[in-house]
């Protein structure tokens, strides 16, 4: 009798299940009564499973998993599930009354198990969940599934940055940290929880005073799953290969050009995808971790004769300074690329004040109100006395992400200063600023449409300052907004804007979105939340609702991504807040 054992995936149970809300309610939607179902696509570690299996929680069905040892063998995946000798129509019949398939790995599939399943979703009476990968090959009959539009597909995008941070501050690890984690993993989960796990194994994360995180600084460790990523194709690309990709692992974060090395190996390692030339004529390395694991794995002696060291960057540091401030005073702050800051803090080299305090000021302007206090911690570091760091600071961790340098309200009433004149805007007294912000600038277009309570331009400031990067000040603009719009439907389209870009701002605290947040929360939620803002416990507020610890937990998470923050300590303001808007 043939036998088979199954291997079962073991999934993360540490880490909450974090973003992927549109691809969650496709998931969801397709399992649904009445739809055939759906096949998710990406490559490895992109989150297929997990997001699939987040999905059915609590839903009857039945799994069958593909693996690279049992491709020889007829129905592997399905030997659980089918009698020792079976045809395909038999197999096919025997499952008609499954009601329910999730098929994962199935690009790893026998033969005979992928004709299976396409013949079940050609037959129609079986929903199907498939998950596979789309890097390599995988038997026709599941590439079929959705070439032939059997099924619709869902290809799955990298876990965006803010998705990847909110993960990475529930393992309690700072701003910049998972910030240099999501630029080296690309959205690859399965990467990023072996990082995590190999950082914390080797002592690496170190505890932020009064924080309450960890961070990691220093060399990237070297796992088992990093180098099968880079060996096939470092070993592949030839003589001279090796030498070149190190110079320009130690050339970082500064560029190289082409002149500086031989064109014909550059040229290969272009074809090889292992490099990449820009506009300017710069080459860098294309995948930004394979100049860590290069830096780790070089002898240490010819690393010390390569490396041009932190002194080299102080002129590219004082641009990348001079740049963040000239757009500070555009309020202008879109992403940029800042490599020489980000590879001093990732090296743990010292960063100057100045920088940093410029750094975090464009952070909290962004309303990166977490990523502004760890950049101004960053110039505290070896200079703790620095007066801009510390006030940047004290400026992120009261969350407003104020414009007016933390200066009193007096200061707004001497007119002397655009920030502060729209701080005033902000608080909704736009008549403090009439006529003094500069014409026709967007801080100017503002205040004027607040004025006038003109809910459709306050929309339209709303955009342009989130085109600008100003994210926080457009979601308070469309907040706003939502209380200028007579017309209901355009109001609840202002505050699901207003939503959307305050989620994104890592919990910042201001009197505009007060009055929204906790009216996006489900009856259930909003009773949670007043308790643990009251100080009850978990298990406190289980015992009261009548209700397990994990589900209380459960619905304090979602709160929490709805709310855009994690921090508990933000609930009784967020509650007051509530309360006095609604009074």
């Amino acid at each position: 009798m043939r036998t088979f054992r199954q291997d079962v995936k073991t999934l993360p149970t540490t880490w909450p299940f974090t973003g992927r809300e549109d691809e969650l309610d496709l998931v969801t939607g397709s399992s649904a009564t009445g739809r055939h179902g759906l096949v998710v696509t990406g490559p490895a570690g992109r989150g297929k499973t997990r997001l699939i299996t987040h999905a059915l929680q609590g839903t009857e069905h039945t799994r069958v998993t593909g693996t690279p040892e049992a491709r020889g063998l007829p129905f592997a995946a399905f030997a659980h599930l089918l009698p020792d000798t079976v045809s395909l129509h038999r197999a096919v019949r025997l499952l008609s009354g499954v009601r329910l398939l999730v098929v994962d790995d199935a690009h790893l599939l026998d033969e005979a198990s992928a004709a299976l399943v396409h013949q079940l979703a050609a037959h129609g009476r079986t929903r199907l969940l498939v998950a596979a990968a789309d890097e390599g090959p995988a038997p026709g009959a599941v590439s079929r599934l959705w070439t032939g539009e059997l099924l619709p597909r869902l290809a799955l995008a990298p876990l965006p940055r803010e998705d990847t941070a909110r993960l990475l501050a529930a393992a309690g690890l700072e701003p910049l940290t998972a910030a240099r984690l999501h630029h080296v993993c690309r959205g690859d989960l399965r990467l990023l929880r072996d990082l995590v796990t190999a950082l914390d194994a080797s002592g690496r994360l170190a505890p932020v005073p009064g924080t309450g995180e960890r961070a990691w600084r220093g060399p990237l460790p070297v796992t088992p799953a990093v180098r099968e990523r880079f060996a096939p194709a470092v070993e592949r690309c030839g003589p001279g290969a090796r030498d070149t990709l190190e110079r320009l692992a130690f050339a970082e974060p500064l560029p190289a050009y082409p002149e500086d090395f031989d064109l014909d190996v550059l040229e290969r390692l272009e074809t090889d995808g292992l490099v990449q030339v820009d506009d300017r004529g710069a080459v860098t390395l294309a995948d930004p971790l394979l100049g860590p694991v290069l830096r780790a794995t070089t002898g240490r002696l010819r690393g010390r004769r390569l490396a041009a060291g932190a002194d080299a960057c102080g002129a590219a540091l004082d641009a990348e300074q001079r740049m963040l401030a000239e757009r500070i005073e555009r309020l202008d702050v879109r992403p940029v690329p800042t490599p020489v800051g980000e590879w001093l803090v990732a090296e743990g080299a010292p960063l100057p004040p100045g920088y940093a305090a410029v750094r975090a000021r464009y952070a909290r302007l962004r309303g990166e109100v977490r990523d502004a206090a760890a950049w101004a911690r960053e110039g505290l570091r070896r200079t703790p006395d620095d007066p801009g760091c510390r006030g940047e600071l004290e400026r992120a961790q009261d969350r407003s992400a104020e414009t007016g340098g933390g200066r009193p309200r007096a200061a707004v009433a001497a007119g002397d200063d655009v920030h502060a004149l729209y701080e005033a805007v902000r608080l909704g007294t736009p008549q403090t600023a009439a006529g003094r912000l500069p014409a026709g600038s967007v801080l100017a277009r503002h205040a004027e449409a607040l004025a006038h309570g003109d809910g459709p331009a306050l929309d339209r400031v709303a955009e342009a300052l989130q085109e600008r990067g100003l994210l926080l000040f457009a979601a308070e603009a469309h907040a706003q907004a939502v209380r200028a719009h007579r017309d209901p439907r355009a109001a609840r389209l202002s505050r699901t804007r207003a939503l959307a870009l305050a989620g994104r701002c890592q919990g910042a605290r201001t009197p505009a979105l007060a009055g929204l947040t906790l009216g996006e929360l489900t009856a259930r939620q909003r009773q949670i939340v007043t308790l643990a803002a009251a100080g009850l416990s978990n298990r406190e507020i289980a015992e009261q609702l009548t209700l397990s610890v994990r589900t209380v937990g459960n619905h304090l998470y979602s709160a929490y991504t709805r709310l855009g923050t994690g921090d508990r300590e933000a609930l009784p303001w967020l509650v007051e807040r509530r309360v006095a808007s609604s009074a």
